[in-house]
């Protein structure tokens, strides 16, 4: 048997940042996201000879251990053993005597499209279809969330384990003691075709580390850094103001609800922008866009743009210069599957 998993990547729309601890538990956080058509995947093969081998397809890395758990936590495909040793702590002894685990994901780590935990979540998928375990949304998502940030202290927000899990459009809130409530959008269908048509995904060919610039901005929450916190108070406005546009079809706000975030995220920390990507912003912008924003933590990656009427094929030309790619995608509606054959 083949036990295998799927779980979808998000395009973060508004309240990035909100997400993170110690924000999240003093103010309370909020964050709007949707998961598109690019995945995290992950697949279990069982062997009967006393070997771990990791296979990540994408990025031509593989590894080989001796089926003795806790694997080492070395700097190698730690996110994978991550996983591993905390199935094997809270389940016990996995089945067989070893097995092969490939793991492909559709866009480069450091991309700004929460890459790394829908990764984990995808792991984790494949060994509850192979385990059974007795997983449910919330379950699976928040024990991603601590397996990230708290068995292997990577430094991170909370909303990309729930949406690999959930999938959809969701509206997020995010309080202390790790209190999450996921609230699924009913977004007509007509207005994901239109966001969708408008919404471009740009991907600057760059990748950055998003653990530093989380890490100043978790500081400035900590040293009570007033400018920081209150750019971090409009962003989680600015979900709310998403939140409406979306539900009533008002579309073409949103460039300009995209534009408002941008310039508080900027405030956020140093390193979320560049010299680079204000020139791309900027020349996005000229080009028709109403607004953008860096996808995720910031300082690279993807980048999207909202291009009201017919503005995105100018958009997409000006974008051309600068040598990256515009990536195609649609909307989801399901979060992480999981099979077997």
């Amino acid at each position: 048997m083949i036990y295998r998993s799927k779980a979808p990547l998000r395009i973060g729309l508004a309240g990035g940042g909100t997400d993170v601890s110690p924000y999240s538990d003093l103010y309370g956080g909020a964050i709007l996201n949707a998961t598109i058509s690019l995945y995290a995947r992950a697949s279990i093969e069982p062997l009967n000879n006393g070997q771990i081998i990791f296979e990540c397809a994408d990025r031509n890395e593989s590894a080989i251990y001796d089926a003795v758990y806790p694997l080492p936590i070395d700097g190698k495909l730690d996110i994978l053993k991550g996983v591993i040793n905390r199935v094997y702590k809270d389940y016990g002894k996995l089945p067989g005597n070893g097995f092969k685990l490939t793991t492909y994901v559709d866009a480069p780590a450091g991309s700004g499209l929460g890459t790394s935990s829908t990764l984990v979540v995808a792991v984790l998928g494949a060994f509850a279809e192979w385990m059974k375990l007795p997983l449910g949304e919330y379950d699976l998502a928040h024990l991603a969330y601590s397996i990230e940030r708290e068995d292997l202290q990577q430094a991170g927000g909370k909303q990309d384990q729930y949406a690999a899990t959930f999938g959809g459009v969701n509206f997020m809130e995010f309080y202390k003691d790790d209190k999450v409530i996921v609230n699924p959008l009913r977004i007509k269908d007509v207005y994901l075709h239109e966001l969708e048509n408008n919404l471009i995904l740009f991907y600057t060919s760059t990748s950055r580390l998003s653990s530093s610039i989380i890490s100043e901005q978790q500081k400035n929450v900590t040293e009570k850094k007033d400018s920081s916190i209150e750019a971090m108070h409009h962003l989680k406005d600015q979900a709310i103001m998403m939140k409406e546009a979306l539900l009533r079809g008002s579309i073409d706000k949103i460039g300009e609800i995209l534009d408002y975030g941008f310039e508080f995220k900027k405030k956020m920390a140093k390193g979320i922008t560049n010299p680079q990507l204000d020139e791309i912003y900027e020349t996005a912008r000229k080009a028709g866009a109403s607004g953008g924003k860096i996808s995720g933590a910031g300082g690279g990656g993807f980048m999207i743009f909202y291009c009201p009427k017919n503005t995105r094929f100018a958009v997409v030309e000006a974008l051309n210069s600068f040598g990256g790619d515009v990536k195609r995608y649609t909307f989801t509606h399901h979060g992480i599957q999981t099979w077997s054959i």
